[in-house]
């Protein structure tokens, strides 16, 4: 028992006097919509095998003008044909969409493992006075940090042994597995788990970083805050941050500064202000009094009243 086909015109929503773009996009549209890769629903599947089917005849000119003439049996109707020769009946949802559309579900990449990685920036903080912070100062601080490692520089493998490319992945340090589904075939890529995505293996492991290249070290570093910083600045000390990977660049270390309190003084923007208290009479008359400043001891005069 047959079942009757539905006008390739109405399974694409178009009219029968539809340009060629006008089918393309039609196609475009539905395909988007019911590819089985994007559209699970029940009867999915067999709507996407139908528009197929129906941009396959309408989208070729000759086909075209004999099934405006003679209907669905004059081009055998065969469902099972995707265009320009894709087998949908085996399962190439995923090759038709790359095809028309330009990839991005049939195939998961990802970048490549050994590929040089830049260093994680790191963040410390550093207390100040408030002298400090008005007039400037070189601080020296220590943090700990992931450093190339300082006997194999980052090799991997004890001074003069070397390392191998990896047999497993040819070098590439990834590894790519095929899966066919009835969906289609998909293709992953996956860091090769022989040599962990490096492509080479290491014949004799550093034996002060054990393999890794890089190691967790303390180190000391000289800071200089410029005068008038404000509290909660960030100082950039660029790539002294953790090493970077593969031969990347080291990342930055940020510096936030924090200026204590003042007894005294108060800062308002780029200005310092000091409350100092004075009696009723000094106001009156006015007097000469001793005000302490940053710099030392000045002499000021209050006028009277």
């Amino acid at each position: 028992m047959t079942t009757s086909k539905r006008d390739y015109y109405d399974v694409l929503g178009i009219p029968r006097d539809a340009t060629e773009e006008d089918i393309k996009k039609a196609f475009r549209k539905l395909a988007l919509e019911f590819h089985p890769d994007r559209n699970r629903s029940e009867g999915a599947e067999d709507r996407f095998k139908e528009v197929n089917e129906a941009y396959q005849v309408l989208s070729d000119s000759r086909k075209r003008a004999t099934y405006d003439r003679f209907g669905h049996s004059a081009v055998g109707g065969n469902g099972g044909r995707g265009f320009d020769g894709f087998d949908v009946g085996a399962g190439g949802f995923g090759d038709i969409f790359d095809a028309f559309f330009g990839g991005g579900l049939g195939e998961q990449t990802r970048a490549r493992p050994n590929a040089p990685r830049r260093g994680n920036d790191l963040r410390t903080s550093v207390t100040t006075t408030f002298e400090e912070a008005v007039f400037g100062v070189e601080r020296e601080i220590e943090i700990e940090r992931i450093d190339v490692c300082g006997r194999c520089k980052g090799a991997r493998s004890e001074p003069g042994s070397g390392s191998t490319m990896c047999s497993n992945c040819a070098g590439s340090g990834q590894v790519r597995r095929s899966q066919q589904s009835f969906f289609g075939q998909f293709v992953q890529v996956t860091p090769c788990g022989v040599c962990r995505g490096e492509g080479s293996v290491i014949n004799d492991p550093c034996n002060q970083c054990r393999g890794a290249g890089r190691e967790r070290r303390k180190r000391k570093l000289a800071v200089t805050i410029p005068a008038g910083v404000d509290d909660g600045i960030q100082i950039r000390l660029n790539q002294e941050g953790e090493a970077g990977m593969n031969g990347g660049r080291p990342g930055d270390l940020y510096v936030v500064v924090r200026v204590r309190d003042h007894e005294y003084f108060e800062r308002y923007d780029t200005d310092i202000h000091l409350p100092l208290p004075i009696s009723i009479l000094q106001a009156t008359l006015g007097a000469k009094i001793s005000v302490p400043t940053l710099d030392g001891e000045e002499e000021i005069t209050i006028p009277a009243g």
